[in-house]
């Protein structure tokens, strides 16, 4: 291991087909509105996590929810993966604000998010 521990899942990102429709929903099982609120992402804050909505699976074209781990070193823990033997799905890019997103996939094909805030 290089060091880069993880942080833990503070992220999940979720494909929806109708914005308005998953952010009433949304909205009501967290019990909160968005503190984002745009046409191509919602998001909210609850309980130290941050629940996405994606219209469409947004341009990483996801197909189900990406949990997102939080870590202190994305390259190092990419590279990290990559030796265990994970493929790199999308690579360390940023998103904005200095946060730097990249997913990989597992042997099995499962999609593994990884969050960096720089």
């Amino acid at each position: 291991m290089t060091g880069s521990p993880t942080q833990g899942i503070k992220t999940v990102l979720h494909p929806v087909s109708d914005l308005a429709k998953a952010k009433a929903v949304y909205a009501a099982l967290l019990g909160i509105s968005p503190q984002t609120d745009s046409s191509y992402y919602v998001g909210f804050e609850a309980e130290g996590q941050h629940i996405g909505l994606v219209p469409g699976g947004g341009p990483q074209g996801m197909t189900s929810p990406v949990a997102y781990w939080h870590v202190a070193d994305i390259e190092a823990k990419l590279a990290e993966l990559t030796a265990a033997g994970a493929a790199v799905k999308e690579a360390a890019h940023e998103v904005g604000g200095g946060r730097l997103v990249a997913t990989v996939t597992d042997p099995d094909g499962n999609v593994l998010g990884l969050l960096q805030d720089r």
